[in-house]
């Protein structure tokens, strides 16, 4: 339950070994290989330069190739698989499998080039329909649709707006010229189309009696024959390409046999680019290489027998103060504070001289969630949930930490409901009462419950509060010590707690002398050493202004901000109860339980959700503020980590 010890690691091996060497270190999965720093100014780098080859572009491009194939595939019905179906579990061996490797090159090429080819009939397919739609106007025309006209004779394709009235444009043609006529000829939803014969004498005179209507001319260049013609040559073209486009879709189809090997040389590629990416922060030198990484202390062990076989010479250091802000960060917690990890790494990791807020944040996360969702049967719902994920999903990662989590909060909230008498809300009570409406059971039994006990959780909320922003307090004041900052714990936490403990007495009287509240009057005497000790004239004053204004609005503002806790437990309670009600207006049983449940699902699902969010904020701001030295970076070291398969080591 603390920051991971980690250790600088350098070592220098054989050029001829490199790629045995990482492979090796991906499998003990503890080093990481640093990217190399202020190489220029550093006389442990003279004549070494950076290992650089083309392996890196070349594994990301088969990765690519690979995964798109299988992106192709997945348009496919997959093999019939079992719910939950977990990953298939294979070795090391089997992982690094050549023939398989090649079986998935051939199918993604194969893969690769039908997709291709269906793209361009789908292409070409598009295309002929478009023509085919800029001709089904003209379908009923009975003339070649390359008809230009004679020499005293123009012929115009033309399109008029839809709500054109044709006949008006043949009455205005004639009475421009009389050596015309206008023949209509189809229509769409945004156009009608006509053919306008007209004597070229007359041609200008008529254009001009066209233009009101906002006419347009239409080109139909390229096409021979008419339009009915080409649109039966089109609709065969469109039949033969669809067929072709069937054919390949079925040829794609048949490939997903090869969706395995397509998964697993995936996850193969993908370990090798992750070593490609180590290779390239590698510095060489004739036939050496030069790394540099860190590795976690208690690993060192483990790194010796793996780098017993190899020509190398290695050393592992503590790492300077001034080396802090680069060393990684790894947390190490037990089964009920490592799914607080997930909440670590969303807000940020400690600093490498930090504390692990984990064990500290755990018991307050996992009570306050507890105490806003507050329902037994929430709390079933939560452990169920966690189960599935567990058991039958098999996640890992920050997945198995939100199972982890949703499993201790279950508990929680669980157990706050059985104090509240919560089982969605009031659903065995109504029921009970609907299904015999004497009934004696108006409630589950409970210590107390959140509409008629709101004050007193108000103030347990409150208490709650004042007891998670002490100890962040202590936190702060321990770490001070150790840091040798003594005084600075005692002129600002400590001061704070003489003066919290101060006010109660003087209200009470206790411990007051000739009528002055000496505990208080100490903690105020504290509070103006710690706060000027280290300001001088003026800014004395300015400093203890400052630090009663910030201290009184930052400390109570904080506690006040422990009301959300008593304010969602209440309208998860009301929200639940609501919809219960709305389920007895029926009058029926079975129309109640349907209303209920689904009433409690959706109110189950927005707890869910607000109960996270704000039970974060209380730790993230709240009580982080007090103690939390952020500012850590994640440890990623070199290790097989697959996407479709699970690697388990080969028996002995």
């Amino acid at each position: 339950m603390a920051i991971v010890k980690m250790k600088r690691l350098r070592l220098i091996g054989m050029a001829a070994e490199r790629d045995e060497l990482l492979r090796q270190l991906q499998r003990v999965g503890c080093v990481e290989i640093d990217e190399p720093e202020d190489q220029g100014s550093d006389p442990d780098w003279n004549g070494l330069a950076r290992v650089s080859d083309t392996a890196l572009a070349e594994r990301e491009a088969e990765n690519a190739s690979l995964q798109s194939a299988l992106t192709v595939l997945d348009r496919y019905p997959k093999e019939k698989e079992g719910a939950f179906q977990p990953k298939p579990r294979v070795t090391e061996q089997q992982l690094f499998d050549g023939q398989v490797r090649a079986e998935a090159r051939k199918a993604a090429s194969a893969i690769s080039a039908g997709e291709k080819h269906l793209a361009q009939l789908q292409s070409e397919m598009a295309r002929k329909k478009s023509q085919l739609q800029s001709l089904t106007p003209w379908k009923e025309l009975d003339l070649p649709l390359e008809t230009a006209g004679t020499r005293d004779m123009a012929v115009l394709f033309l399109s008029f707006p839809a709500n054109t009235d044709l006949e008006q444009v043949s009455k205005a043609l004639e009475e421009a010229t009389e050596l015309s006529e206008l023949q209509a000829a189809g229509a769409d939803r945004e156009f009608q189309y006509a053919v306008l014969f007209c004597h070229r004498s007359g041609l200008e005179d008529g254009l001009n009696a066209l233009k009101p209507f906002g006419f347009a001319r239409v080109a139909l260049r390229g096409w021979t024959g008419t339009a009915a013609d080409n649109i039966r040559r089109l609709e065969g073209e469109l039949d033969q390409l669809a067929r072709e486009g069937q054919e390949e879709e079925k040829n794609l189809a048949g490939q997903t046999g090869h969706r395995e090997a397509l998964r697993l040389a995936i996850d193969q590629t993908e370990q090798e680019r992750r070593r490609e990416i180590c290779k390239s922060r590698l510095m060489a030198s004739g036939s050496a290489v030069f790394l540099e990484g860190w590795l976690p202390a208690d690993q060192e062990k483990a790194l010796e027998e793996a780098l017993e076989p190899f020509t190398c010479a290695w050393e592992t250091q503590e790492p300077a103060e001034e080396d802090y802000p680069k060393v990684p960060i790894l947390l190490k917690n037990n089964p009920l504070t490592a799914p607080l990890n997930m909440i670590t790494n969303m807000y940020v990791l400690p600093a490498y001289d930090g504390v692990d807020p984990n064990p500290l944040m755990a018991p307050f996360f996992i009570f306050f969630f507890g105490m806003m969702m507050a329902d037994m049967g929430y709390g079933i719902l939560m452990v169920i949930l966690s189960l599935v994920m567990t058991r039958k999903m098999h996640v890992k990662g920050t997945m198995k930490d939100m199972a982890g989590l949703l499993m201790l909060c279950g508990i929680s909230t669980f157990i706050m409901g059985a104090v509240t008498g919560g089982f969605f809300g009031d659903f065995i009570p109504q029921l009970a009462k609907l299904i015999n409406p004497n009934t004696t059971l108006t409630a589950l039994p409970a210590l107390f419950t959140p509409l008629t006990d709101t004050l007193a959780i108000l103030v347990g909320a409150l208490a709650l509060g004042l007891l998670q922003v002490v100890t962040g307090m202590a936190v702060s004041v321990v770490r001070k010590c150790q840091a040798g900052e003594a005084a600075d714990a005692i002129g600002n936490e400590v001061a704070w707690w003489i003066i919290l403990a101060g006010i109660p007495l003087a209200i009470f009287g206790i411990g007051t002398v000739a009528g002055v509240p000496v505990v208080l009057v100490v903690g105020f005497l504290v509070l103006i050493w710690g706060s000027t000790r280290e300001a001088k004239g003026f800014g004395k004053i300015t400093s203890l202004i400052g630090a009663l204004y910030n201290g009184v609005t930052g400390f109570f503002s904080d506690i006040l901000s422990y009301a959300r806790l008593m304010a969602l437990m209440l309208a998860g309670s009301v929200i639940a109860t609501v919809f219960n009600t709305l389920g007895t207006v029926t009058g029926n049983v079975v129309a109640f339980i349907l209303i209920a449940m689904v009433g409690n699902l959706l109110n189950f699902a927005l707890n869910l959700l607000g109960c996270y969010v704000h039970d974060m904020r209380l730790q993230c701001l709240e009580y982080f503020g007090r103690f939390y030295k952020e500012g850590g970076k994640p440890f990623k070291p070199l290790l097989y980590d697959t996407k479709y398969v699970d690697i388990v080591k080969e028996e002995p």
